[in-house]
């Protein structure tokens, strides 16, 4: 006999009531409710059934309802644009005329002496800038020919050219530039962020991910996710490619009606779920149902950029139906127009060893940067005329930089030119959310290996973000395991001399 197509929502909803029953009989019924006691003490550390935060803002009835930050911020939402794998700051942003004259020779003992790098072994030798830099705009900011369009926008954006990280690999280093550590189980900025703020616009999430480069970051989905925050705040993956969101569309046989019939039916046992044992994650599950209804409609229209203006078409690179960076960025816009609070952009494929073609920076990094430069241009530019840069925070950076030498994969020289990963200093960017504009902040030495002046860290960073947003990094805490827990762990601070 065929299933019918309501046999399935059925079934999902009859399970859940059995289960419920089967906590319910168990941990209250039985033994005078002495299990539903023990069970509790047990978890009483971690805070999951008392809703509460010590900056009481979170609304256990509708978590992704509208919240204020705890003062005026300058910045509504956030677009990040994390180019993993970690461009090489000495072909783009760090110009080092005095390394050019070192190319070739061997590294110096005193740069390698106590040091740890990825793949360096041994005596690796110097390596002089693969591009030619102009200083651009009134602020005089050095730009590389690699980014012809983004050299016209300088004057709009901060740099800092003495980020500093402690994590040499690859995932590690990402989690801790997102998550504030380099092991997993921690939320990401984004869904910080969507915990504090909430969301504008109730048919679309907080926080939405969009990849490109062909494969996710190495540190995986972990970079947007919830971490210990309940789960209705981590990151939803959308795809320029396709449908928008995987499994959106109503299953054949069922219509709009049929699943809004559904999703009550199941969320009315979620709620007695909730009524008994006072989880917030159920909360999470209701809203996620609740969310997901509303997306049929939301996501496929602000995910569409067919209907955009041609010459938006041609100031971003866009191709209509494609996976592309390009794409993702003017979706990008797309979403903190409709009020998504925390936009997440993932490209992938910027590492550059020199192992092979698409690994050097003369080679594949140069197709890297003709990928990014007009969409990151054309961003700053459409968000300008649209009014929204002004409230609209915009980040770019990986994860580390690159060293002054060339990598010597286990002593031996490489087939292209690359550079291993490090960790000393590289070069971050923002934009608008009222940072100040053609500003350089930090310094490295004369071949771009450690800072001299204004060194900052990943944490600086992260507190930096919330600032722009409303929120002391120091005060948006969430209890866990017995003690609050932030963002910015222990460290961090607020980056004052770009904030306008």
């Amino acid at each position: 006999m065929q299933k019918k197509p309501t046999d399935n929502i059925h079934e999902e909803a009859l399970k859940l009531g059995m289960q419920f029953q089967t906590r319910k009989h168990f941990l209250k019924q039985c033994a005078t409710g002495m299990g539903l006691f023990a069970f509790g003490s047990l978890l009483n550390g971690c805070d999951l059934f008392s809703g509460n935060t010590s900056s009481g803002i979170m609304d256990l009835s509708n978590p992704l309802a509208p919240k204020p930050p705890l003062f005026p911020g300058r910045a509504k939402s956030v677009i990040y644009l994390h180019m993993a794998g970690a461009p090489s700051q000495l072909e783009l942003f760090d110009y080092k005329p005095d390394l050019m004259k070192l190319d070739g020779l061997d590294c110096p003992a005193s740069l390698l002496e106590g040091k740890r790098f990825a793949f360096i072994r041994g005596v690796p030798k110097m390596l002089g800038p693969q591009a030619s830099f102009q200083q651009r705009g009134q602020s005089g900011a050095w730009v590389s020919e690699h980014l012809p369009h983004f050299a016209g926008v300088a004057d709009e954006v901060s740099f800092l050219k003495a980020v500093h990280t402690d994590q040499f690999n690859h995932a590690p280093a990402q989690l801790l530039m997102h998550t504030g550590s380099p092991r997993l189980g921690r939320p990401s900025i984004g869904a910080w962020a969507t915990y504090g703020l909430g969301s504008v616009n109730s048919d679309l999430p907080g926080f939405v991910v969009l990849t490109s480069g062909g494969n996710n970051p190495d540190a995986g989905k972990s970079v947007w996710g919830s971490g210990f925050l309940p789960s209705v705040y981590q990151g939803v993956q959308c795809r320029s490619e396709g449908e928008p969101v995987l499994y959106l569309k109503d299953p054949h046989g069922v219509d709009r009606e049929m699943r809004k019939a559904s999703i009550d039916a199941i969320n009315k046992v979620n709620q007695l779920e909730y009524e008994q044992f006072k989880d917030p994650e159920i909360l999470s599950r209701i809203a996620q149902y609740e969310m997901a209804y509303k997306m049929q409609i939301s996501v496929p229209e602000v995910m569409n950029i067919n209907d955009e203006p041609a010459y938006i078409h041609e100031m971003y690179g866009t191709e209509p139906g494609k996976l592309s960076f390009a794409n993702n960025v003017l979706l990008a816009r797309k979403l903190v127009e409709k009020g998504v609070r925390f936009v997440q952009l993932f490209d992938w494929g910027w590492d550059a060893h020199g192992t092979d073609a698409n690994l050097a920076i003369d080679v594949g990094m140069i197709n890297k940067c003709r990928q990014i430069d007009k969409p990151i241009t054309a961003l700053l530019l459409d968000l300008k005329q649209r009014g929204l840069l002004d409230e609209t925070l915009v980040v770019w950076g990986g994860e580390f930089g690159r060293t002054p030498m060339q990598e010597n994969r286990n002593g031996k020289t490489l087939p292209f030119k690359g550079r291993d990963h490090h960790t000393e200093a590289f070069t971050m960017w923002m934009a608008g959310g009222g940072i100040k504009k053609g500003h350089t902040h930090g310094e490295t030495d004369e071949i771009g290996y450690a800072p001299v002046s204004g060194r900052v860290s990943v944490f600086d960073v992260q507190a930096t973000i919330l600032n722009q947003l409303g929120f002391d990094h120091e005060k948006l805490t969430y209890p866990f395991q017995g003690r609050n827990f932030r963002l910015t762990d222990v460290e961090g601070e607020v980056i004052k001399q770009i904030i306008a």
